[in-house]
């Protein structure tokens, strides 16, 4: 994987993954999956995506066409009559823009990371988000856009070797930076959405005054920090880190740190607290080929369907977008999915809004601290 794997990508690869191992079965990967587009298509240059009985949906690829289809797909067709095909190639902002800079769009809705989707919508290239059409009330408010809305729910988190830091465990993004109490490698990510904000909890900031981001303090507390750590491009790597015992502390996903404490049996645990929690979003392509409304009501279905959401959190611990989704989690699970009230309140919320008007800069800067 790239250095700079997207969360969407992670849950395609732990997807094939644990199919792999025989972890999951075909029906819950399939239905899981489906939630999310995660699903390839292999289509003949030439084909009419310009129908409006047809829509493209993008996403970062999957293990096969059947999976969307028979979760998603065909339920969405029969309630509407529009078809949906699946191109697992990514949602690439260079990618949206070229094809929209040559009137050439054969692309309709796509699974994009929110500040992606601002970033892009500032710009003229995604279709206003038409809440007419569209029923925000299916999901929370925070993470409703002008150019997209919330499809699942994901942590940036502190996770933790217990075995090596013995009786003391780390309880707050403070005790990452104290490398005098708690010795040893720490972990954190090669971009620095998730990683800042980290940055300023570790140095003191209360939650609602994480954002705006003040830059130069947040960098000036990732160098100092930086003789102490790695850095990881993609979710795997940071799970390797850990298992091969590299690393005592890290800034993961979620997800990840889930996989960690069952693989090593509760070795390797995490904390919600100061999390930073985060949204995938759909979007629409500015004049996109199956039609703007048509692609809002795929939005709107895809919003409303729980029962996918609960399966795809029950494969990839993804959290549902929708509140009444949350509400169906099984008991037994509630710990670790990021939606509950629970371990949603003791996070900072993502700001979008300022990663969309800052990404470049933060990313620009950030790589010159990680890298000198």
């Amino acid at each position: 994987m790239h250095e700079h794997q997207t969360f969407a990508e992670d849950v395609a690869e732990l997807a094939l993954e644990q199919y792999a191992d025989k972890t999951i079965d075909r029906r819950t990967l399939v239905k899981a999956l489906g939630m999310l587009g995660l699903a390839p298509v292999f289509f003949k240059s030439g084909a009419a995506f310009g129908q409006v009985k047809e829509l493209v949906v993008v996403n970062w690829g999957g293990p096969a066409i059947k999976a969307y289809q028979n979760a998603f797909g065909k339920p969405f067709e029969k309630k509407t009559g529009i078809k949906i095909v699946i191109d697992g190639t990514g949602p690439g902002a260079g990618k949206v823009r070229a094809m929209v800079d040559a009137k050439n769009v054969t692309w309709d809705v796509l699974d994009a990371g929110v500040g992606t989707a601002l970033l892009l919508g500032s710009k003229g290239y995604l279709e206003a988000i038409d809440y007419n059409i569209v029923d925000k009330s299916k999901v929370r408010p925070e993470f409703v856009y002008k150019w997209g809305i919330s499809d699942y729910l994901f942590s940036f988190v502190l996770t933790y070797d217990g075995k090596k830091l013995g009786d003391r465990k780390p309880t707050s993004w403070k005790d990452f930076w104290n490398v005098k109490d708690f010795p040893g490698k720490r972990l954190l990510r090669k971009n620095p959405i998730g990683q800042l904000e980290c940055a300023l909890l570790g140095d003191g900031v209360p939650h609602d005054k994480v954002y705006p981001i003040d830059l130069d303090r947040a960098l000036e507390k990732i160098r100092e920090i930086k003789e102490h750590t790695v850095f990881w491009g993609s979710g795997s790597q940071s799970q390797q880190f850990f298992m091969q015992g590299e690393v005592v502390m890290g800034n993961l996903w979620h997800n990840r740190s889930n996989l960690l404490r069952r693989d090593t049996k509760d070795r390797i645990q995490w904390t919600w607290t100061d999390g930073i929690v985060a949204s995938g979003v759909w979007s629409v392509v500015k004049n996109n080929p199956g039609g703007k409304d048509a692609a809002m009501k795929f939005i709107d279905f895809a919003i409303g369907d729980v029962d996918g959401q609960i399966a795809l959190f029950k494969v990839m611990s993804s959290g549902p977008a929708n509140p009444k989704a949350t509400a169906m989690v099984p008991a037994d699970m509630r710990a670790y999915d990021p939606s509950q009230p629970e371990n949603y309140n003791k996070q900072v919320k993502f700001d979008a809004e300022w990663w969309g008007k800052n990404e470049i800069e933060a990313f620009e800067r950030y790589r010159d601290v990680i890298s000198s």
